[in-house]
C-alpha cells in the first residue's frame, strides 16, 4: 500500500544510498588509473552484498520487514543501485525454476538498456 510513511521511508532511504553511491565513485575514481568502470562493479557488487543482507535478516524477522525493506532494499540499495534488485529478481526466478524467464530477463535488461542508452544518447545529442 502507498502512503506518506512508505514513501518517506523509500525517499529516505534513496537519498542515503545515492549519496553513498556518489561517494563511493569519487573515492575509487581517485585511487583507480584503469581505464574501466571498476567503481560501477564496485558499487553493483556491494548493492548485491547488501540487498541480500536485508532480505535474509528481514525474512527471519516478518513483523519489521515491511518497513525495514522499504528502507533498505527499496530505498537505499535502489538509491545506491538498481542492479542490485535486478540480481536479487534474477535469483528469485532460478530458486523457484523460472530458468528461461530468468535468461530471458537478464538478456532483455542488458541488450535494451545498452539500446536504450544509444538510442537516448543519439536522439539528444
Amino acid at each position: 500500500m502507498m502512503n506518506i510513511k512508505n514513501i518517506l521511508l523509500v525517499l529516505a532511504g534513496s537519498a542515503i544510498g545515492g549519496t553513498v553511491r556518489y561517494a563511493v565513485a569519487v573515492y575509487v575514481q581517485a585511487k583507480n588509473s584503469l581505464d574501466f568502470p571498476l567503481g560501477t562493479v564496485i558499487i553493483n557488487v556491494l548493492g548485491c552484498l547488501a540487498i541480500g543482507m536485508v532480505y535474509a535478516i528481514t525474512a527471519r524477522n516478518p513483523q519489521s520487514s515491511p518497513t525495514i525493506r522499504l528502507l533498505l532494499a527499496t530505498g537505499f540499495c535502489g538509491g545506491f543501485t538498481t542492479f542490485s534488485a535486478f540480481a536479487f529478481e534474477n535469483l528469485e526466478l532460478l530458486k523457484s525454476g523460472q530458468y528461461l524467464t530468468a535468461l530471458t530477463y537478464v538478456i532483455l535488461s542488458v541488450v535494451l538498456g545498452i539500446v536504450a542508452v544509444f538510442l537516448g544518447a543519439y536522439l539528444f545529442k
